[in-house]
């Protein structure tokens, strides 16, 4: 689409300046979008592979604390649970990678995850705490790269909209409107050279 522009030289070495500064745009905007895909994809592999040991092991502590409930009274269960002996932490840090927020969780954990006697209790239930204590630091390991892969997932696709619109709108009418001034001006040249050669062949024409 030609753009809604005088046809003058003025007009046409603005264009060209703002072609070139599109064109410098798009290729940083495509190396951004580069970017930013190799670290989504970083991510959700980190993710997926973090994801599946996490619910292996959360499994695995279910399981255990299910056997322990077939084995357990209620009452015993829940007084053993009632109060925690363990203080857990959580610190949240924000970091930025090409303009998007990448969140990280520190988890840090003081006391002991049991808070009774072994007494009333059987070794499944002790087995399944052990096992949330050992998984609870990745299950907010996990939570980050989710959000961060979410982020990610956001920026990228701004970036590919902004980059299809240098693409395909922007950087098209320039060219464009660049080359239908340059016909314009070309055109009025030649006109300008043929009527300074039709005066001058009046003015030859008069002195003979």
């Amino acid at each position: 689409m030609i753009l809604k522009v005088s046809p003058t030289r003025i007009s046409l070495l603005n264009l060209k300046k703002e072609l070139k500064v599109a064109k410098k745009g798009h290729k940083l905007l495509k190396d951004k979008r580069d970017g930013l895909i190799k670290k989504f994809m970083a991510i959700i592999f980190e993710t997926r592979d973090l994801r599946k040991s996490v619910e292996e092991r959360l499994g695995m502590a279910f399981d255990s604390y299910q056997r322990s409930s077939a084995t357990t009274s209620r009452l015993a269960q829940e007084v053993a649970l009632l109060v925690p002996n363990a203080e857990i932490n959580l610190e949240v840090a924000v970091k930025t990678v090409m303009s998007v927020k990448i969140p990280e969780f520190k988890v840090s954990k003081e006391g002991s995850a049991f808070a009774y006697g072994s007494l009333d209790t059987s070794g499944d239930l002790d087995n399944a705490i052990v096992k949330f204590d050992e998984v609870f630091v990745d299950i907010m390991r996990l939570a980050g790269l989710e959000k961060s892969a979410e982020n990610l997932a956001e920026e990228i696709e701004k970036t590919r909209r902004r980059v299809s619109a240098l693409e395909n709108v922007m950087i098209p009418n320039l060219e464009e409107t660049i080359k239908f001034i340059a016909m314009q001006l070309d055109e009025r040249a030649r006109d300008a050279v043929v009527s300074t050669m039709r005066v001058k062949a009046m003015i030859v024409a008069k002195e003979g």
